[in-house]
């Protein structure tokens, strides 16, 4: 069960919860966004509120053990997005945390009062260009998408030797050989 600090449980009872998101990506260079109207200084790093941050995911909870795809949209007229992703950015993580506003309408930036809701890695980054605004899509995915992943494994007679030289279990694979067993109740 996830704990919450005092202050943050009480923002989460109230009626009017207000919130900023915090978006670390981890790339040649590490960037810093928040969705917040200005800049914010948390565990040390500044994220930036005229990073570009243009759309983003919002969290959704999952009961079910599932791929957890995440998109972050950043409005790139610098081109540092499409530099970053011609260098390969596919499997570089990204985080995504949460940092609520009080009743005085404070962010509450204390370590335990900042919420992370996404942790993962960049699956399919693209560069999207209207003629009106250049923007870097980032497809982000969780760990478990490598459930989704097939991997093949050929049966042959060499098929083992890939794995160990050692096992002759593949031996007769390659042979019509016809074996009998006792099926059931003996």
């Amino acid at each position: 069960m996830r704990n919450f600090s005092s202050a943050v449980q009480t923002v989460l009872n109230s009626d009017n919860i207000k919130f900023a998101f915090l978006i670390k990506l981890e790339f040649i260079n590490t960037y810093y966004f928040t969705s917040y109207n200005s800049n914010i200084v948390f565990d040390g790093d500044t994220y930036r509120a005229d990073g570009g941050l243009f759309e983003f995911d919002t969290p959704k909870f999952s009961s079910t053990l599932d791929r957890e795809a995440y998109k972050v949209v950043i409005a790139d007229s610098l081109d540092e997005m499409a530099t970053e992703f011609k260098a390969n950015v596919v499997g570089k993580p990204v985080s995504v945390k949460v940092a609520l506003l009080d009743s005085n309408r404070e962010l509450l930036l204390g370590v335990n009062d900042v919420l992370s809701v996404y942790n993962g890695f960049v699956d399919a980054p693209q560069i999207t260009n209207d003629f009106e605004q250049k923007l870097a899509v980032i497809d982000c995915t969780s760990p478990m998408s490598d459930l989704d992943t097939i991997n093949a494994f050929y049966t042959s007679r060499d098929g083992m030797d890939q794995q160990s030289l050692t096992d002759t279990s593949f031996d007769e694979i390659f042979r019509n050989k016809e074996i009998t067993s006792k099926w059931g109740k003996v």
